[in-house]
């Protein structure tokens, strides 16, 4: 290295001390050690593979390891991240997902080429795609019984308040009507095996429906994402008035929290324990026998420590019938639920997974558990016409001007004053198997 590039080295590392710099511009990982000298931006080494793939509009090379140049030290000094998220995201609607480190390659590719190669965020007319409240196409779909994955025709219309989806691509009646109100959606390469995997969830006859969608181009699937969250968000926007757009923002979709293989046993203890594949959505544990079913065998509320729900690691003394060596005991008002897994450190991730639900505090919203008095302000149940300010799915957390009347029945209202007085109302379970015994297979 000559004197000149070595004098071009120490001022490139000085820029990243700039603010701004110190993490990745396009998905804040910190301390990035490449740079794109045609763009001006510092990102992580998992980002710059990005640029590579678009050399028509960004060339990369490493702060450290290549020699640069006194003109593209020049041009660094220039711009740097925040001139370039001032240049390239100026008009990024409010629903669009800004991926982070933590999301999958489609998300993170499809931000990037978004903001440099199809300037997305300067023109509006180039966010059609995902923001006019109508979206039509084909994703193939995985099917319920087979596991194959057929080629569907889907419709997003906001207008109507519903994402559905036909079985032949003339049909006149689709297979499935899903309302925008209780619709999620996450993607989730691995478990369907496909990068470009998007799982989308709602609510048919009171319970959790997933299905499984991919497409082969993977801005068709964001565009698919994105138009979700647009059409929820407009939602919300009409149902809540009063909420700012931060409170609705984090509400559009949601990741789960923690998912994997654990094994369960029955209420008595005595049951031999049973692989399945476990959901936590919030304070929401479901489980499963396949991680591609359509529909949870069961799930269990998960309140906080001041609802007397704690946690022990290990399982008790006398318990039998487990193969996986590191337990999980968790406590609930009404009965211990008794879970193992293979490894230790799944064990570690579970427990962290569960702590931190249980030790922050339930907001008066989230008392809206199944098979317990209704509270006063709540609405009885689910078979009755939705009132306008209410928002059906119980599976994400509820704004505060928002009523529970979903998934479970209700009692009269005297008692609900006498028990939250009592208790502050403990939640309980969420479906009529949980009552009778979470884990029946």
């Amino acid at each position: 290295m000559t004197a000149e590039q070595e004098i071009n080295r120490r001022r490139l590392l000085e820029l990243l001390a700039r603010p701004g710099n110190g993490s990745c511009a396009d998905c804040g990982a910190s301390d990035p050690t490449w740079a794109s000298f045609i763009l001006g931006v510092f990102v992580c080494q998992n980002c710059s593979g990005i640029h590579r793939s678009i050399p028509h509009v960004s060339k990369i090379k490493s702060v450290v390891m290549d020699p640069w140049h006194a003109s593209e030290v020049k041009l660094m000094t220039a711009l740097g991240n925040n001139a370039a998220k001032a240049k390239y995201e100026q008009r990024v609607p409010t629903f669009y997902y800004k991926p982070t480190f933590l999301d999958c390659h489609v998300l993170l590719e499809q931000w990037v080429r978004a903001r440099y190669e199809r300037n997305e965020f300067v023109c509006v007319d180039k966010q059609e795609p995902y923001s006019t409240g109508y979206r039509e196409g084909f994703l193939w779909k995985r099917g319920r019984d087979n596991g194959q994955f057929l080629n569907r025709k889907f419709i997003l219309s906001e207008r109507e308040g519903v994402l559905k989806y036909f079985n032949k691509h003339d049909a006149r009646e689709p297979k499935a009507i899903m309302k925008i109100q209780t619709l999620n959606a996450t993607f989730q390469p691995s478990k369907i095996g496909n990068p470009h995997g998007l799982q989308i969830t709602y609510l048919k006859d009171n319970s959790t429906r997933n299905i499984f969608v991919y497409h082969e181009d993977g801005k068709e699937i964001v565009d698919w994402f994105n138009a979700v969250r647009a059409a929820r968000f407009h939602y919300l926007q009409v149902a809540f008035p009063g909420a700012s757009e931060s409170e609705l923002v984090p509400k559009l979709t949601r990741n789960y929290m923690k998912e994997g293989f654990m094994e369960k046993t029955g209420p008595k203890h005595t049951e031999g324990f049973k692989k399945r594949w476990f959901t936590m959505d919030d304070r929401r544990l479901m489980y499963f026998k396949d991680p591609l079913d359509a529909y949870a065998r069961g799930e269990v509320f998960i309140g906080s420590k001041e609802n007397s729900y704690s946690l022990l690691p290990g399982l008790p003394p006398s318990t039998q019938g487990n193969r996986w060596p590191y337990g999980i005991t968790i406590v609930t008002p009404e009965r211990n639920f008794l879970f193992t897994c293979e490894t230790e450190a799944e064990q570690s991730d579970w427990i962290a997974a569960f702590l931190m639900v249980i030790n922050r505090p339930m907001l008066p919203q989230e008392y809206a558990g199944t098979h317990r008095p209704t509270l006063p302000r709540e609405y009885a149940g689910t078979h009755r016409p939705t009132l306008p300010r209410e928002y059906a799915g119980t599976h994400r957390l509820m704004l505060p001007q928002e009523y529970a009347g979903v998934h479970r029945y209700a009692q009269a209202h005297a008692a609900a004053v006498r028990r939250y007085a009592q208790a502050h109302a403990h939640t309980g379970f969420r479906n009529e198997a949980a009552l009778h015994g979470l884990y029946r297979s």
